[in-house]
């Protein structure tokens, strides 16, 4: 997050980035128009529930477990494989992020240690906290230089200071930090990716942006592909002007296209086909 600086509020600084503003308005009109769909009145539950499953299938894409939704749909036992292991990490996460929105706010770092632990309970001690320093990293989609352990903390600390202090950002603009910052540090010893993902949608569902979490920005980014998302992420890192947009407007587009998602799942409903 080097390009805001020393403002007083730096995630605000990195909203005023060329085009950023542009990526924060074509969202809002995105998500508005999922919201004012009128199976939205009526069942809005069940997109909730749609965009979960959706959502989980496209996070465990992007850790390497591509599976067809129907088949996540059917599966009950995720116990098997890395891949089904990753697919039901990637569920048990979306459950769990809901349950902690109340407490985001006040101790972000409380619920990264969280999903964590609910996501990697097979890790024995390093399960729940971040790394020390000369652990190895299991993240091998992410092929970034991993930073000291010591520099992971720091700016962790840093981002839940961001977090709690609050201030006037968009929605957008701090979930795509969030999201960044957890990948290009990969504060855990795995699972890095799946985690940033879920606390990318606490931070949309709990902004206000998509309180009832029906725009799963998981469906967006395993869309546009791995390519594309670590592209994205290299700018991130850069920590340019350029980069920093870059990744935003990326992160704007995977949310676009999760509320497309749920807008389709809006017709089939109202078509009686779903």
């Amino acid at each position: 997050m080097s390009t805001a600086g020393a403002t007083a509020d730096p995630l605000a600084a990195l909203g005023a980035l060329p085009g950023v503003a542009d990526s924060v308005e074509s969202v809002r009109k995105s998500v508005d128009r999922v919201y004012g769909h009128r199976i939205m009145r009526r069942r809005s539950n069940a997109i909730t529930s749609e965009a979960a499953l959706r959502g989980a299938r496209g996070s465990a894409a992007l850790a390497g477990a591509d599976w067809a939704l129907e088949e996540v749909r059917r599966r009950t036992d995720f116990s098997g494989d890395e891949e089904a292991r990753t697919v039901g990490a990637a569920l048990r996460l979306t459950a769990e992020a809901g349950q902690l929105l109340s407490i985001w706010r006040q101790s972000p770092l409380r619920v990264l240690a969280r999903l964590h632990l609910v996501v990697a309970a097979d890790k024995a001690d390093q399960v729940g906290r971040p790394r020390q320093e000369g652990e190895p990293v299991d993240e091998p989609l992410v092929g970034l230089p991993l930073p000291r352990a010591a520099e992971a903390h720091g700016r962790l600390e840093g981002l839940a200071e961001l977090i709690i202090a609050g201030g006037s950002a968009p929605a957008l603009v701090t979930a795509a930090v969030v999201h960044g910052e957890l990948l290009a540090l990969r504060p855990f010893t795995s699972h890095n990716g799946l985690v940033a993902r879920t606390a990318e949608r606490i931070v949309l569902i709990g902004s206000g942006l998509d309180p009832k979490s029906v725009c799963p920005a998981e469906v967006g980014h395993a869309e546009l592909g791995r390519e594309a998302y670590l592209e994205a992420l290299d700018g991130y890192v850069s920590g340019t002007p350029e980069g920093m947009a870059a990744w935003i407007a990326h992160c704007g587009r995977a949310v676009e296209l999760g509320a497309r998602e749920s807008t389709a799942v809006c017709e089939a409903l109202q078509r009686g086909a779903a």
